[in-house]
């Protein structure tokens, strides 16, 4: 098994591709939701992602920020003592999310038809998006490269710090995280491990030639400021799509974070509404459950 540190995480659920790497999978709420026949996540909303084909995962568990709002637990960051290969996390996603959703097959669940289960057990669509910063995986585009042989649709969430990475990359869609209007929220709220600021800029800007989305996670009383800021990084970033999330009162961001700084659907529409009025996108969507709004770009 994984190294000590990891056993918290394979409590939760996490899924492990080799015993001395932190390349892990884990099947997201949605996903157990699509196969039971319940609602799909906003991403099949947004973008027609079916959820119960989706496989969540990342390449490494490490990570360069220390954000106030993540879910996961900085306490046990688990020690990696070498990369899994690319074509070991390839040759493990079917194995592993069966393993993973086991309690929820066509014959233990009811509610879970066989054809519901075959889809699962092909998924299509690979999101690098369980945690961790994905970028810090020096083999990141040939493992991207391999998913899109083999007919997965990817899609690669990143914090945006290591630009150089993520140039070489090629998911089928790449979404970079913003989560500060300025430098000094960013320090407060995300608290990176170096001066990464400008990283981040630079990362946004080549996402205009991409299917591209930016990402801002709102926490009430910390960063839901100055949305004239965010408006013009993002006018000068120029992604397709951009997701204004509210925080959730989730995991480990509850030794944090305050239930208070988790805004209602109302509010993070209000303050998408302010960003849109700034700049060239217009509000195309939103899923009230997920407390996400979903901008377009309209030039």
């Amino acid at each position: 098994m994984p190294s000590k540190p990891c056993d918290p995480l394979q409590k939760q659920g996490y899924q492990f591709f080799s015993k001395k790497s932190t390349a892990a999978l884990k099947p997201c709420l949605w996903c157990k939701r699509a196969l039971q026949g319940g609602e799909m996540c906003y991403k099949h909303q947004f973008y027609g992602i079916a959820s119960h084909r989706c496989v969540q995962m990342t390449p490494t568990l490490r990570c360069n920020q220390r954000c106030l709002f993540c879910w996961r637990s900085f306490e046990h960051e688990p020690f990696e003592e070498e990369e899994c290969p690319p074509e070991i996390i390839l040759a493990g996603i079917h194995r592993l999310q069966k393993k993973a959703l086991a309690g929820y097959n066509a014959v233990l669940d009811n509610n879970v038809t066989e054809e519901r289960w075959q889809e699962a057990l092909d998924p299509k669509h690979v999101a690098i998006s369980l945690s961790g910063e994905p970028t810090l995986y020096s083999r990141l585009p040939e493992l991207i490269d391999l998913f899109n042989r083999n007919g997965n649709t990817t899609f690669l969430v990143s914090n945006g710090t290591n630009p150089g990475m993520l140039e070489k990359c090629n998911p089928f869609q790449m979404y970079i995280s913003l989560d500060a209007p300025d430098q000094q929220t960013y320090r407060s709220v995300c608290r990176p491990l170096g001066d990464t600021w400008e990283d981040v800029q630079d990362s946004l800007h080549h996402l205009r030639s991409r299917r591209s989305a930016v990402r801002i996670t709102l926490v009430k009383g910390l960063n839901n400021i100055a949305p004239e800021k965010y408006a013009a990084i993002l006018q000068d970033a120029g992604a397709g799509y951009v997701e204004i999330k509210g925080y959730m009162y989730l995991g480990y961001s509850r030794n944090r974070l305050a239930r208070e700084n988790m805004p209602e659907h109302d509010e993070v529409r209000l303050f998408a509404e302010k960003i849109a009025r700034a700049c060239d996108y217009q509000i195309a969507d939103e899923n009230r459950l997920s407390r996400v709004v979903m901008m377009e770009r309209t030039t």
